[in-house]
């Protein structure tokens, strides 16, 4: 199999929000992509709401908007899931149990894990999904690139700087609910900021396997 050449063409990877109304703080259009959060006062009235159509997660208490950002959705073939669900699991450091590279000392193969390439003394370490958030077996929220485009095996990527103030809002509990459309798409959801960064190229596989992909973006939180 080819080696570390060719990874970035074999397997693209991402480790990897927003002004829409006056009730959240505006972002510069230039600089790093970012969206603004805010505490909930009452963390049991949190709930999420996903648009498929414009490609948008609402974090909202009540009317009140706490994060609002945009995700990328599931490809043709697999789909998103829409429903109503609720967060079941939350891990920071989750890997895939399927997708993720064969590592033997600095050779990195990127493959599945029932495939194991020829030859021994081969591990296999998982892709990594930070900030992961399930709603529902093998579907979740987790950072990755925030294509344009259907791109995602059915998980709602989040942006890298995003995903930890998701994590942060949400509990094991809170409900998710996931449509073609929701009402604040025509309010909070207008003229969002969007990520340009989605084809950047990927860390190196060393860094993918190891800690270091873990490691949690500068900046706070939340907004005063």
């Amino acid at each position: 199999m080819k080696k570390l050449s060719i990874l970035s063409v074999l397997l693209p990877v991402a480790l990897l929000l927003l002004p829409g109304c006056a009730a959240l703080k505006k972002v510069t259009p230039s600089g790093p992509f970012d969206s603004p959060a805010y505490r909930a006062k009452n963390p049991a009235n949190v709930r999420v709401k996903v648009s498929l159509q414009n490609r948008m997660v609402y974090v909202m208490e009540g009317d009140r908007p706490l994060l609002v950002t945009p995700t990328a959705i599931g490809k043709p073939g697999k789909e998103t899931p829409k429903g109503h669900f609720r967060v079941t699991r939350k891990e920071a450091n989750k890997r895939s149990y399927t997708y993720g590279f064969w590592v033997r000392g600095e050779e990195y193969v990127p493959g599945k894990s029932s495939q194991r390439p020829p030859g021994g003394n081969w591990r296999y370490v998982g892709f990594p999904m930070p900030y992961w958030v399930e709603w529902m077996p093998a579907y979740g929220f987790h950072t990755g690139s925030v294509w344009p485009t259907p791109r995602t095996m059915g998980c709602l990527r989040l942006h890298k700087n995003v995903a930890p103030k998701f994590f942060d809002l949400v509990r094991v509990g809170t409900p998710v609910h996931i449509a073609e459309t929701q009402p604040e798409d025509q309010t909070l959801g207008r003229n969002v900021r969007r990520p340009s960064d989605y084809a950047d190229p990927d860390p190196h596989p060393a860094i993918l396997t190891s800690s270091r992909a873990f490691t949690a973006p500068a900046g706070r939180l939340y907004e005063d």
